[in-house]
């Protein structure tokens, strides 16, 4: 890679690190599925008026939206909400690897390579770690939230591998209009109208940036610079520098939430990560024999920001 394109890998990784400390501030001043609701309703306007609609099925599209959206922006946030500590949450996500591994097992036929099987062992070791310690400092059914969430953008990433969008940027746009109407019910039915009222109508501009932030930045600006380096350059190149997200979301948690990183941490955030560079950057599996060949869109690891 060029030494500039290296240099807005690395931003775009700090970028999507860093928003979960965004996420925080946020979920300070909204219910959490009233804030992921916002979110992707300021990523898609006015943007989808100015992007071309995908050259995927309506299909594909709702389902990630719904996985993706719903699901694992949904839980992610709920588990924040709930004491799931930000830095944290950037370093069990990366979990999502190993579930990718195994639905396109399941879902595509592809049988994962000794060496993945190997980086699936070690990443859910660092999982069993990280749920230890967060086990003897803070609730286990956020940490539980956010694994469910990771495993939803395991099943959105399989999704996003079918469909095989030729455009990433309008893909998300697009993707960010499915989410919004759900996300509002399900904040209406679980969080209750008074509450969701009384948080819009307290809006101030920290609230207001963190919507910003949230949608433009790290997923507006974020993926659609992501998919100009994936066209570029070959995903095996791109993708390592995703790693680097849970280094800046525990570090920028530290620095700005004060929240400590503890020697259990640590260990986690090392077989964690570990493990998934052996599952993510390992020779990829042969498809089955009655397979179609893929196309070089379908055949890219999606990496879908924060």
């Amino acid at each position: 890679m060029r030494p500039l394109h290296i240099c807005v890998a690395v931003l775009v990784a700090a970028i999507w690190g860093v928003n979960f400390v965004v996420i925080e501030i946020g979920l300070d001043h909204f219910p959490p599925l009233l804030f992921s609701a916002l979110r992707f309703l300021v990523a898609a306007l006015p943007a989808v008026f100015f992007v071309g609609r995908p050259k995927v099925a309506w299909k594909w599209l709702i389902g990630v939206g719904l996985s993706l959206g719903v699901a694992k922006f949904g839980l992610l946030f709920i588990g924040m909400d709930a004491g799931m500590p930000a830095g944290l949450s950037s370093l069990v996500l990366q979990i999502q690897a190993v579930f990718t591994a195994l639905f396109a097992f399941a879902v595509l036929g592809e049988v994962p390579t000794r060496i993945r099987v190997v980086g699936m062992a070690v990443a859910l070791t660092g999982i069993g770690v990280a749920a230890i310690d967060e086990g003897a400092s803070g609730p286990l059914t956020a940490f539980g939230l956010t694994v469910a969430a990771a495993a939803a953008w395991g099943v959105s990433n399989v999704l996003t591998r079918k469909a095989a969008p030729p455009d990433a940027l309008n893909f998300m746009v697009w993707v960010s209009t499915v989410p919004v109407l759900p996300l509002l019910a399900l904040s209406l039915l679980f969080e209750g109208p008074s509450r969701d009222l009384d948080a819009l109508g307290s809006l101030d501009w920290q609230g207001v940036a963190a919507i910003v932030c949230v949608a433009w930045v790290a997923t507006v600006f974020g993926f659609g610079t992501w998919g100009y380096l994936l066209r570029r350059y070959p995903a095996s190149t791109v993708a390592p520098f995703t790693l680097l997200v849970p280094v800046f979301g525990m570090s920028s948690s530290a620095l700005f939430l004060g929240e400590p990183v503890s020697g259990l941490q640590l260990c986690a955030a090392a077989l964690l990560v570990g493990g998934v560079a052996l599952t993510s950057f390992a020779r990829p599996p042969k498809p089955p024999a009655y397979a179609a060949p893929m196309s070089p869109a379908a055949s890219k690891e999606p990496a879908t920001p924060v």
